[in-house]
């Protein structure tokens, strides 16, 4: 039996008076993170939620967050973290597929909370800074931790490649508890280390490598609530942060601050990179500048997402995504020219997609290999390089757009024939999100047009910022539009050219 939770109880043994979260001035000790969130799993429980329930968490990088996750997994139900710019009909569709029984969501972010819940019939409990903690101290903590199996789910994070229609990856107490450790041997992290948490804490990558690792080392996480390269400078020198983990757009932002010169950033000892491949001349810059070593890394929501890092003890090579962490393996299959895709098995693979075993089948083979749909390249030392996705996905800013999910919304309007959703290079935020769009005959409309029909539907991060309008997409032979043919007009890419 066993539960994530225990990692922070054990931490508050050792010391509860240490920092465990800190969000400019307000600070959370170990103690007051475990009295809330005891308090959390009392309401939930109080609400009627059972072990096994799944519980939706729409909150952004705040101390509450913290707080209600390990009080969701203190009461024995499932964390189902939600990106807070989900506009409604993503909200409904995420606590529908999940069936989720209740969502937590913070306050700002109330209209399209509250609006998918109600389309999807679950309860939504809005989240306001004093009035949430008023809230949990006249509830009765829950004593203790529920206990679970290691192979029970303890979250769902939802993924989904090109296939449209967002997949929920079942992540177990075991799965996480054992990359959460292999976060902590690869950072050699301690009760002494300052994490900054600028990765969304609903992403995989600050989840796991963040909040859970920072929780079970003991160290102190202090957030930043959204990425702003002068708020991450000035948190590093005031916290006297040691361990930064960003995306590669974050690396490239704080190298081309204007001001950076002028922050003490002397107590950084490791940097860690993933997300997607940084560029090597980043790489050598930022550690010039920064005097610091960065390890870059490599996973998947699937994954835990921990699957492979180049490691600060061992030879890095630049451009590498290193080797597989202890207890993981993996191998490349269907190899031509070198090039293979990336299959994974070990303790960090999910238990399946939630609901969809014929998805689960087609990911995770008999013999526990699960297929990456990332093509890759392998040395003669046994270090790994992304050399493309196989799958269409956009990175944009560190946060995935899938084509076909963006595509479905354009063919919602009444002028689309056929829509190609593709990424095109981007200085700053690594692939910025285009369409081309062919009009059904005799109708018009604008680029502008379009771009906002699937503004007012999608997060922001994921809209069009460039359309155009064009006759006819490249097709195969049987008719399927090939993206990866569609021309770019050169207006669109010089915009970005320029920088």
């Amino acid at each position: 039996m066993t539960n994530l939770a225990h990692n922070l109880t054990a931490s508050v043994t050792r010391d509860d008076d240490a920092p465990a979260i800190l969000l400019g001035d307000t600070l959370l000790t170990y103690g007051e993170l475990d009295e809330a969130s005891a308090r959390v799993a009392g309401l939930l429980r109080d609400r009627g939620v059972r072990p096994g329930d799944r519980i939706g968490c729409m909150l952004p990088n705040v101390p509450q967050f913290a707080a209600v996750y390990y009080g969701i997994l203190r009461a024995g139900a499932v964390v189902v973290p939600m990106n807070v710019l989900l506009k409604s009909r993503e909200v409904a569709f995420y606590l529908g597929d999940s069936q989720a029984t209740l969502v937590l969501a913070w306050h700002g972010f109330a209209e399209d909370a509250v609006a998918g819940a109600a389309t999807a019939g679950t309860e939504c409990l809005l989240v306001t800074p004093g009035e949430f903690e008023t809230l949990l101290a006249a509830t009765t903590p829950q004593a203790g931790i529920t206990e679970c199996e290691a192979s029970d789910t303890a979250v769902i994070l939802y993924t989904s490649g090109t296939t449209g229609t967002p997949k929920g990856a079942e992540l177990t107490h075991a799965n996480l508890t054992s990359n959460t450790q292999a976060s902590i041997d690869l950072f050699s992290l301690t009760a002494g280390d300052v994490v900054l948490g600028a990765l969304p804490l609903f992403h995989v990558f600050g989840q796991t490598c963040g909040l859970n690792a920072s929780i079970a080392a003991g160290a102190c996480l202090a957030l930043v609530p959204r990425f702003d390269a002068h708020a991450v400078l000035e948190t590093i020198q005031r916290q006297r942060v040691s361990i930064f983990q960003g995306v590669p757009t974050m690396y490239v932002a704080l190298l081309s601050h204007p001001e950076r010169a002028t922050f003490d950033v002397d107590s950084l000892r490791l940097c860690v990179s993933g997300g997607s491949a940084l560029p090597v001349e980043v790489l050598h810059a930022f550690e010039a500048e920064f005097s610091c070593i960065i390890v870059e890394g490599y996973g998947l929501s699937e994954t835990s997402p921990v699957a492979s890092f180049t490691h600060p003890d061992r030879v890095r090579k630049p451009g590498s995504i290193g080797q597989p962490v202890d207890g993981v393996e993996m191998r490349l299959l269907d190899v031509s020219d070198g090039v293979g895709e990336i299959a994974i098995r070990g303790h960090n693979v999910m238990k399946g997609y939630w609901g969809r075993p014929e998805a689960t089948a087609a990911a995770i083979d008999t013999d526990g290999w699960f297929r990456s749909g990332d093509l890759a390249q392998v040395d003669e030392d046994g270090y790994y390089f992304i050399v493309d996705r196989k799958k269409d996905l956009i990175i944009r800013g560190g946060y995935n757009v899938y084509p076909r999910e963006i595509e479905e919304l354009l063919y919602t309007h009444p002028a689309v024939r056929e829509a190609a959703v593709v990424g095109i290079p981007h200085p700053a935020l690594g692939e910025e999100v285009c369409a081309a769009v062919a009009l059904k005959d005799g109708v018009t409309t604008t680029p502008e047009e379009l771009r906002e029909h699937v503004k007012a539907q999608a997060a922001a991060y994921k809209y069009p910022r460039h359309v155009w309008i064009v006759e006819e997409l490249p097709k195969t032979s049987t008719g399927k539009i090939l993206r990866r043919s569609v021309e770019v007009p050169a207006s669109v890419t010089a915009a970005h050219t320029a920088g």
